[in-house]
Order: structure tokens, then sequence, then C-alpha cells
């Protein structure tokens, strides 16, 4: 029952969020304009598991350069109510619009002539009146059997929430230095301040060998710099990897496993025999983020990088980033 009630409420709350798909609409683009044209900050305000959301939404729009933060509606009601400003925008979240809780810091809101952004399911209602634009999070049903707890209704608000930051996002133009930036510290903050170049392995410690070298110098260069490949060139371009697992196949498949040259090695130990793909590379001017995320990708642990000739320069490996912590 457990596993079959996991995937009906999964069902449910994905549907949710399809069926607003066909919903997004020019409100959504005027709820980036209030933002955009903001001089001062976006407050975020709702009650229970609409707060929890607007805390998550505050955060984010934060995270990609937009000064924001939420707003308690009863605590703003009882003094804290004097941290809005002439100039700031607001998103206010409810699923019924009609939050008695909210009404004290919206009339305050409306006083100072601040644009509102509401998302309520309530499109009628009191709250969805007072805003300059409603975003509309009404969903069919919530995951519960009775309908009743927040669920299907709190993911849509909080996919509504992503939308909108990835969308100011990408009207920023900000780049990876920019969200580098904002995120100086943690795993987030690694992966955008470490490029390849800080953390891979490179120069003399690289495991080079050409393709014409017998697999007694292969051996000797795996064993001698213990990175458990050796990385193999012709006329100095990358030509392929060799690695531990290839010796194994190699050792399995061939009577006299060292009388081949590295190149020849490395077609006859593709996996399954198949034509052996071209190594995954990365530029050494890169991000680790994006490292990390190619070896996730593609279930590898180490990356050749080359120069814009395609000559190995570094080679970055999973074992790299996690002692960097950046995974």
């Amino acid at each position: 029952m457990g596993i079959e009630t996991a995937k009906e409420v999964l069902r449910i709350e994905s549907e949710a969020i399809a069926a607003m798909i066909d919903r997004i609409g020019p409100e959504f683009e005027e709820a980036e304009r209030i933002i955009l044209a903001a001089k001062g900050r976006v407050i975020v305000t709702g009650l229970g598991k609409s707060g929890i959301i607007g805390r998550k939404i505050a955060a984010t729009l934060s995270s990609i350069g937009i000064p924001s933060f939420f707003l308690h509606p009863v605590e703003g009601a009882h003094g804290d109510i004097g941290m809005i400003m002439r100039g700031d925008a607001a998103i206010v979240i409810s699923k019924s619009g009609a939050t008695d809780e909210l009404t004290v810091i919206l009339n305050h809101m409306k006083r100072l002539e601040l644009p509102v952004i509401a998302m309520t399911a309530g499109v009628s209602s009191n709250i969805a009146g007072i805003a300059d634009v409603t975003l509309d999070i009404s969903v069919e049903r919530e995951a519960c059997p009775y309908d009743i707890v927040p669920t299907s209704s709190t993911t849509v608000t909080l996919a509504l929430g992503d939308a909108l930051a990835i969308s100011l996002f990408k009207k920023k133009n900000l780049s990876e230095e920019d969200f580098a930036a904002f995120h100086p510290g943690g795993s987030i903050g690694r992966k955008l301040i470490f490029k390849v170049s800080d953390l891979m392995t490179a120069k003399d410690d690289l495991p080079l060998v050409d393709a014409a070298a017998d697999m007694h110098e292969v051996i000797n260069v795996m064993s001698e710099k213990k990175l458990g490949v050796a990385i193999v060139t012709e006329n100095g371009r990358l030509h392929g990897v060799i690695t531990d697992g290839d010796l194994r196949r190699l050792l399995q498949r061939l009577e006299r496993p060292l009388e081949v040259n590295a190149s020849e090695a490395l077609v006859k130990s593709s996996r399954d025999d198949a034509p052996r793909k071209k190594p995954l590379t990365i530029a050494p001017d890169v991000f680790v983020a994006r490292a990390a995320s190619i070896m996730e990708k593609h279930i590898v642990t180490a990356l050749v990088v080359t120069d814009p000739d395609g000559r190995p320069v570094g080679l970055i490996r999973w074992i790299d980033l996690s002692l960097a912590g950046v995974v």
C-alpha cells in the first residue's frame, strides 16, 4: 500500500504542475516586470504552508541577485511591518486568497504604493482584487485522501516560484561568475569559484604515453603516477585513455597482452568489443560545476583536460572535487 500511495501522490502532484503550464500567460511577464522594476527589495509573505514556500521563493530570488526577504504576516502586524519601504515590491501567497492575517500587511503595502503580486487559487478573492497581478496556483485536488492537506497546491506554488526565478535569472543575463558571487560559501560556492585548472593534476604529474608506446611503458607510467589511468597521445593530441579496467580486459582477451602498443590496446580493450568512444574532455578555464555535471551524467570518475588544440594539459578526478568540498 505504501508504494502505491507514494506513486499516486507523485502522479497527482506532477499532473498539477503539468496543468499549470497551459495557464502561464501575460500575467507571468507582468510579475517579472514588477520585480525587475523594483528599486528596493522583494518582500514575500504568506501564512502556514504558504509561508514555508514563501521563504524558499525569497531565498531563491536572493540567490540570483534580487534582494528578497520573507516577512511573517503576524510578526509584521506586531512591529516588523516597519521593514517595508517605498520602492519595494511584494509577493503575497495564499491558497484561498482570504487569509485574514494578511490584511494588515497588505493594507500597509498599498499605503506605500507597493506593487503586489498575488499567488493564489482564489482568483476572485479579496487578495487577488488588491494585487496588481495574480498568478493562479489552483489545483484540481490535493494529494491527500480528503483533499485537505496542502500538498499539490504547495508543490505548484514552489514550482511557479522556481519558474519565476529562473526566468528572471535569464533576463538578467547572469553569468556563472555572477552566481558564484552570491554563493561564496558551501558546495555551490566552491563549484562556481574553483575552475578546473585549480584542481586538476597537471604537468609532470600527468600520466602521458605516446600511442606507439608498448604496454610495459604504459603500465610503468600508470604505476608511477598512481592515478589509475594512462593518457594516450598521438602527435601531441589526445588519442585515448587506458584505465585499470582496460588492462584487465586485455589480460582476459589476449594471450600476449604486453606485446601490443598503446594505440592497439585502446582498440582491443573496449567494453563489450564495441567501437571505442572518444574520451570525455573538459577545458581548463571552466568551473568545476561543469566537470561534476559531466561525471555524474556519464558515470565516470575522471575527465581529461585539453587545450583548444586537443592537447592534454590535465586530469580532473571525482576525488579531486570531493577533497575540495565541491561534491
